[in-house]
């Protein structure tokens, strides 16, 4: 056993949990944050997507000891964050998701791009969305929703 520290939405937390663990299993399972959703376990879907450290990541692909003593913000983090924020209220108001099992991933990926970068071409939006399979078909509404929120993080700086 392991005794791994990190800060996962902005609270410190620890585990005693075998450092090989995928961080997909100790959120879920241990720290009981059920937004970060469980897809195909190779790091294929998305789905499980993370940011560590400003990056997104795909957290069953992520060993738990590379989390120590990083900032590892989930989907349930997105309400504390400015950036989250915006990009969850686009999602919601384009009605971006229909089954909403990839959005989660899928909302982590465009948070964590937009924060380094808010003005995005089409290639760099693309090459961050290429992990993520929906299966609903609701891309055009996805992609309007991530205009919608680049608009608005770039009206919010330029006040």
């Amino acid at each position: 056993m392991s005794n791994i520290q990190f800060k996962l939405n902005g609270k410190a937390v620890q585990t005693d949990s075998p450092e090989n663990t995928p961080l997909l299993y100790v959120i879920r399972n241990e720290l009981d944050h059920q937004g970060t959703r469980f897809g195909c376990g190779t790091g294929n879907c998305g789905a499980c997507t993370v940011i560590i450290d400003q990056q997104a990541v795909q957290s069953c692909d992520i060993k738990l000891w590379a989390s120590a003593e990083k900032e590892v913000l989930t989907a349930e983090g997105l309400a504390f964050d400015a950036i989250g924020q915006i990009v969850q209220k686009a999602f919601i108001d384009e009605q971006a998701a229909q089954c909403g099992y990839c959005i989660n991933g899928i909302l982590m990926s465009v948070t964590a791009l937009l924060k380094r970068n808010s003005q995005p071409s089409k290639e760099v939006l693309m090459e961050a969305l290429n992990r993520h399979l929906c299966r609903c078909g609701t891309h055009v509404r996805i992609l309007r929703a991530i205009d919608k929120a680049i608009q608005q993080i770039n009206q919010k700086r330029a006040a």
